[in-house]
């Protein structure tokens, strides 16, 4: 935060009377969340035998990533067709066409035939510049672009507000307050000065859009500082560098002018089959030649925007065409980014909660990034490049769990309590004991479970080999490989001080030709005397007693 901002808060202190009522909602929202989360999980760990975290909103985003999931694997990939009519470079399709004898059918009536132009519509129209960034909007982008997870943005710009660079950045508003038209104004002017994309650029900002004092709450949008201005990119990571351009360019797009363009929709007959061309015009770049220009920067691929000018056409208008047959195949639903991901929480269960609700969707700016992580750490989720996908536990457990634990109803239910509370309209001991009660019934109403599902979150055994002394299978533990015969005492240990000696990972490959052979080529064995690695035969030299031996035969 820059000194006048400090300043001015001091000037404009109130007194802490006037919190009381959102003291008592806050408080509620923590003690019911500590009583669910502590409860549900204890409840459900002890079932199952495995640690099973659930929380109000981490369960529910679980869930939403399981049933995206069932909806891929249940997806059935479906062809179709399309046929194109040639002009020139006019080219105009037909609609679907289920099966290919169709389409080879309509092909050949309209190859050298003539197509009428029907109808021609065209509509001139406006996009409005984008919104500055909250903290949700810039974790989504720079997922998207730059394959940053939601946390390490966040850590980035924390650093960044840090070194008084970034303004603050856990906020949910994308407006800034109405006194800051000023500042804004000059901080426009210098960035324009400032950012190699920017060199150039003619922009008369239009601040007034971004200002709006009704839609901040505790913090305005994320903005970069008047002290950036003064020190630049200078001794930035590369990281926090792509950061602060994502931020900066953000801010002059919200200020440029609306980007406008024409559409044009043209409809043509052959053969009394309707096929149709789609274009686009751009009339006034605006605020998109500064997007585009930044994008240019990037190293990353950008999605480019394919802009199709249609001749001049008109109606009656008639065309010598040929033809052809393209294949196509229905998409399946595309599995969650942290990008898609963080906006879907966003919007759970926001259409159930009151207008002025402090909190929408599930979590908050500052803590979806946190629940991702949990998510991952806790083997629920892991990442497969930018996608996020449920494991088999995750799966298991939000089957498991019950509809009120995995439905975000149940934080809307709460936003709208704790919003009557946050008034003085609703008690908050009142709150408090519904949440108790509810929490009662959920542990008599899941207190045993049924003994072929205890084993549900079992992790399978993985067999390496057959144990030397008793022929039973041996497997991998988390620190050892062990018989599966418990009164056979054979172990070999990870950590065995013959590998530790000589630095070298004992592993389940290496362990697993022991088993085979009594014996295995290791590499890259560290000698103590002479500082060196060296290869060599590893030998089992198992005796039988409580530990497992092993030497080294080594080629002379």
């Amino acid at each position: 935060m820059e000194d006048a901002a400090i300043r001015e808060g001091f000037a404009n202190l109130r007194p802490d009377s006037d919190y009381d009522a959102l003291y008592q909602s806050a408080l509620c929202r923590a003690k019911a969340d500590w009583l669910v989360g502590i409860n549900a999980t204890r409840l459900f760990s002890v079932l199952y035998y495995k640690t099973l975290t659930v929380g109000r909103v981490q369960t529910p985003t679980l869930k939403m990533l399981v049933d995206r999931d069932a909806k891929i694997l249940r997806f059935q990939k479906e062809k179709y067709y399309t046929v194109g009519i040639h002009s020139g470079s006019l080219k105009a399709d037909s609609g679907r066409i289920a099966d290919a004898e169709t389409a080879n059918s309509l092909k050949e009536k309209c190859t050298g035939a003539v197509a009428v132009c029907t109808s021609v519509k065209r509509e001139k129209k406006t996009e409005q510049p984008p919104k500055l960034y909250d903290l949700t909007t810039l974790q989504r982008e720079a997922n998207r672009l730059f394959g940053f997870t939601a946390k390490q943005t966040l850590d980035y710009a924390q650093h960044l507000y840090e070194k008084k660079l970034l303004t603050y950045p856990r906020t949910d508003s994308q407006y800034l307050t109405e006194d800051m038209g000023q500042t804004v104004q000059h901080l426009v002017s210098d960035l324009l000065r400032l950012l190699p994309f920017a060199q150039g650029l003619a922009l008369t900002p239009d601040v007034g859009r971004i200002l709006n004092s009704k839609k901040v709450s505790d913090h305005h949008a994320i903005i970069p500082t008047a002290e950036f201005v003064k020190q630049g990119f200078a001794g930035l990571a590369e990281s926090e560098c792509k950061l602060m351009n994502l931020v900066c360019s953000k801010l002059l797009c919200a200020v440029a002018a609306p980007h406008e363009y024409e559409t044009v929709t043209a409809v043509f007959s052959c053969f009394g089959n309707e096929f149709t061309a789609k274009g686009k015009t751009v009339l006034v770049p605006g605020w998109k030649e500064i997007d585009q220009r930044f994008r240019s920067t990037l190293k990353a691929d950008t999605e480019e925007e394919v802009l199709n000018a249609l001749p001049e056409l008109a109606e009656g208008q008639n065309f010598s065409v040929t033809t052809d047959i393209l294949e196509h195949f229905t998409s399946p639903p595309k599995a969650y980014t942290e990008d898609t991901l963080l906006s879907a929480m966003e919007r759970a269960g926001a259409e159930d909660m009151p207008e002025e609700a402090e909190r929408k969707g599930l979590g908050t700016p500052a803590t979806r990034a946190a629940i991702l992580e949990k998510l991952v750490q806790m083997g629920f989720v892991q990442r497969k490049g930018k996608q996020l996908v449920p494991t088999k536990d995750g799966i298991n457990l939000a089957v498991v769990l019950p509809e009120s634990l995995t439905s975000p109803v149940l934080t809307a239910e709460w936003e709208n309590r704790l919003t009557e509370i946050a008034k003085g309209n609703a008690d908050p001991d009142e709150f408090m004991a519904e949440i108790e009660a509810q929490v009662r019934q959920l542990v008599k109403t899941y207190s045993c479970i049924s003994a072929d599902k205890q084993n549900l979150f079992q992790s399978e055994r993985v067999i390496i080999g057959k144990c030397p002394r008793c022929s039973e299978n041996v497997y991998e533990g988390k620190k050892n490989f062990y018989c599966g015969n418990r009164s056979c005492q054979f172990v070999m240990w990870k950590n065995d001080r013959f590998f530790e000696q000589r630095k070298k990972a004992f592993t389940p490959k290496i362990a697993a030709a022991l088993l085979k052979n009594g014996k295995a080529k290791v590499k890259g064995l560290y000698s103590e005397k002479t500082g060196k690695t060296y290869d060599a035969m590893v030998l089992l030299a198992d005796t039988g007693g409580k530990y497992v031996n092993y030497r080294v035969e080594r080629k002379e």
